[in-house]
């Protein structure tokens, strides 16, 4: 369930008050007439099932309640009330397979920006799986993926794609290409000085590598796993179960790959390195094309449920005032 907090407009606030009180996904609805100050209007609170917020934020912007006024969401983590279970009952769908876009959209815009975390992050997860690779131990290649950011402008370039911002799938290509090289030439670079100093050798990446020498071998498996990987980080994403573990599926198909790049160029195997580089695009092109459709049959269901839910006339619910009247109290400056 998200909790709404909305600035109304006042010539907007009964139109908004109608919306509201219409809907069966919304319950424990209030309405403060002239409390808002900045932006001016009428503040209006009330809790919404996740299976009705996207229509419900959708038809508040064809009021133009963004523009004028403001639209604040909160998840809400626990609600004990009947009237919240009887809005469950009667919105149509489920939570937990709801999609609230404009949610995602705010989560995963935020992932698009090149900072200096994010290049700190992807440079030490590259930089572990560099030595993992040398190594030959999952263990490190293991550590590398909960390092690794790269999920973030992935899922941003895959809701950018569906919603068709151009903006935000610039910035979101810019995040990763910038990344990976920057992390790839870090890795070179540390790989050169761990033989300098003794530690590893070119022997060690000529060496029979059984544990990982899956990362420089792309084959039909790799689109599989690229895919699926896909899927499940954006089912993660819009069903709020992500996690660190996502984020260690969906690095187990790009960070060792890139970290394998860096270490073959290091040492002009390149053969080895042309292949690592074949395995990171053929997954990063995986995961996006999984994670797009994935978007897709989810708006598609969702878009269904609506058409369905159209055809059902909702009864007012009992512990709800009509929205007409709610709507016509007094304002403050009308005594």
């Amino acid at each position: 369930m998200l909790h709404l907090r909305i600035i109304a407009p006042g010539d907007r606030s009964s139109a908004v008050v109608d919306l509201l009180g219409g809907e069966p996904g919304v319950t424990h609805l209030v309405v403060l007439p002239g409390a808002a100050r900045r932006p001016a209007g009428d503040l209006v609170l009330c809790d919404v099932v996740r299976e009705s917020a996207d229509h419900v934020l959708r038809r508040l912007q064809d009021l133009d309640v963004d523009v004028r006024g403001g639209i604040a969401a909160d998840d809400v983590e626990l609600t004990l009330s009947q009237a919240a279970d009887r809005a469950a009952e009667e919105a149509p769908g489920h939570g937990e397979d709801a999609v609230v876009w404009d949610e995602i959209a705010a989560k995963t815009g935020e992932q698009t920006v090149l900072t200096g975390t994010f290049l700190a992050l992807i440079v030490v997860a590259t930089m572990i799986a560099g030595i993992g690779v040398l190594l030959d131990q999952p263990i490190l290649i293991v550590g590398a993926m909960v390092v690794g950011p790269e999920f973030g402008p992935l899922a941003a370039l895959c809701v950018a794609l569906l919603r068709r911002q151009p903006r935000v799938v610039g910035h979101s290509v810019q995040a990763l290409t910038v990344g990976f090289l920057v992390a790839m030439a870090a890795t070179v670079l540390s790989t050169w000085a761990l033989t300098a100093a003794g530690l590893v050798g070119r022997d060690m990446l000529l060496a029979e590598r059984p544990m990982t020498d899956f990362i420089w071998r792309p084959d039909a498996l790799s689109w599989v796993v690229g895919l699926l990987a896909g899927v499940a980080g954006m089912l993660s994403l819009t069903s709020k179960k992500s996690g660190s573990l996502v984020g260690v599926l969906i690095s187990v198909t790009t960070v060792p790959a890139a970290a394998n790049v860096a270490v073959a160029s290091a040492y002009g195997v390149w053969h080895e390195a042309a292949g690592s580089a074949l395995q990171l695009v053929i997954n990063l092109a995986a995961i996006v094309l999984a994670g797009l459709l994935t978007l897709v049959v989810q708006l598609c269901w969702w878009r269904h449920v609506a058409r369905r839910a159209a055809h059902t006339v909702p009864r007012q619910r009992a512990d709800q005032p009509s929205p007409v009247s709610a709507s016509r109290r007094p304002r403050r400056d009308e005594g």
